[in-house]
């Protein structure tokens, strides 16, 4: 034999292994001879993060009251710090939209639970107190708490 030959010959039984051998993995891949292996660290991970998601808090649109709208900064945190002491068990938030700063208190999912509040306010702060819409943040306890009572 000479080289070609055998460079031919050994080429062929290389090709024809080749072929073979994809068969027999088609072959077993078709009768669903596959395991899966995951670490069991994943499913920590997981229930981590569900936990993780539900202690979130969420946004959607409701209303906020709105004590003040000032373009002073230091008259606007200062209201807000006796908004604070007044009301400690309500969020009380300081937003800016230039030129001005605005005091708002309160997540309220309905204008009737704002306009509540509102008139509870009038009393401390006569200048004029309004309903605003906002997006507000609900935590769960709060979202849970409210279906209940509905």
């Amino acid at each position: 034999m000479t080289m070609k030959q055998l460079i031919l010959l050994f080429s062929g039984l290389l090709i024809g292994g080749i072929a073979a051998a994809q068969e027999n993995v088609l072959a077993a891949n078709t009768e669903g001879g596959v395991k899966v292996v995951k670490d069991s660290r994943l499913d920590l991970l997981v229930r981590k993060q569900i936990y993780i998601n539900t202690l979130a808090i969420r946004n959607q649109p409701g209303f906020r009251v709105q004590i003040i709208s000032t373009n002073k900064r230091n008259e606007a945190t200062d209201m807000k710090a006796k908004v604070m002491q007044l009301y400690p068990e309500y969020r009380t938030y300081l937003d800016y939209q230039p030129p001005y700063f605005k005091v708002r208190i309160g997540d309220f999912k309905s204008r009737d639970e704002a306009t509540d509040f509102r008139e509870k306010l009038s009393t401390n702060f006569p200048g004029g107190v309004f309903v605003v819409p906002a997006i507000i943040n609900v935590s769960p306890e709060k979202e849970s708490g409210n279906e209940e009572s509905n």
